[in-house]
């Protein structure tokens, strides 16, 4: 199915695993809403220089106005990618070490941002006879990772919303899944050494870490192919979810 006159928006755009499905889905032919917190300008340059539409959308997820004002500036969404999260840089990120104020940081983010961006954008969605949602949610949503707590909460909570949500709109031609990554190299990554890179590319079975675009290839095949499948979390984790241990 082609996206050629068709909106998408895409939350997380600067960079890593967003911007990486702003440019795969502009490249697919539709325009593509490069939302983010941060400015988007340098997505939206790429695409276009290579021949794609997209625009800036300043927008803070864990925000309802912004979303409210997002849609209702791009008039239609058919497509919607909530890539954007958090992790906690705050406190520990274990039960007893977590603190409440990184806590409600990521659970606003990483949970709350993606409930609001699919309130915002599926009644439109229904006026107009269906659309596609992917939800980003984690490994750490399917498996036990140390010092995850807030994070396994905030993504395992996506993969419950995602079900419960395909369940009540499929009725609506509207079809919503979730991704679950491995160790994808992004700019989260920057920080760590390359002994803790290597460690996580072990965990997969492909020894190796993801690429962005390789989850921004997944959400374009929910978008453009996947017109059976909904209320899935898809693991695209080179084969970790498969093994016995991590």
């Amino acid at each position: 199915m082609s996206l050629e006159n068709t909106t998408a928006l895409v939350t997380g755009a600067t960079q890593g695993i967003g911007r990486a499905t702003a440019e795969r889905l502009a490249a697919d032919g539709a325009h593509v809403a490069c939302a983010d917190i941060q400015d988007t300008a340098d997505t939206v340059k790429a695409i276009e220089e290579a021949g794609g539409s997209a625009e800036v959308i300043a927008l803070d997820i864990r925000s309802a106005g912004d979303w409210s004002a997002a849609v209702e500036h791009l008039g239609r969404v058919d497509y919607l990618a909530n890539v954007a999260g958090v992790v906690n840089m705050i406190s520990e990120d274990s039960v007893v070490g977590l603190t409440e104020e990184a806590w409600d940081h990521v659970l606003g983010t990483d949970l709350k941002g993606p409930w609001l961006g699919m309130r915002a954008v599926i009644p439109g969605m229904i006026t107009r006879g269906g659309g596609r949602i992917v939800n980003i949610s984690s490994l750490a949503a399917l498996r036990g990772l140390p010092n995850l707590a807030s994070y396994s909460a905030a993504k395992g909570g996506v993969a419950a919303l995602t079900r419960q949500a395909a369940f009540e709109y499929a009725e609506h031609n509207i079809l919503i899944n979730a991704i679950a990554p491995g160790t994808i190299d992004t700019p989260i990554l920057g920080d760590i050494t390359p002994e803790m890179k290597q460690a996580n590319a072990n965990s997969h079975l492909i020894r190796r870490l993801g690429r962005a675009a390789e989850i921004a290839s997944m959400v374009a095949y929910f978008f453009r192919e996947g017109s059976f499948l909904t209320g899935l979390t898809y693991p695209v984790d080179g084969g970790w979810s498969a093994k016995g241990n991590f």
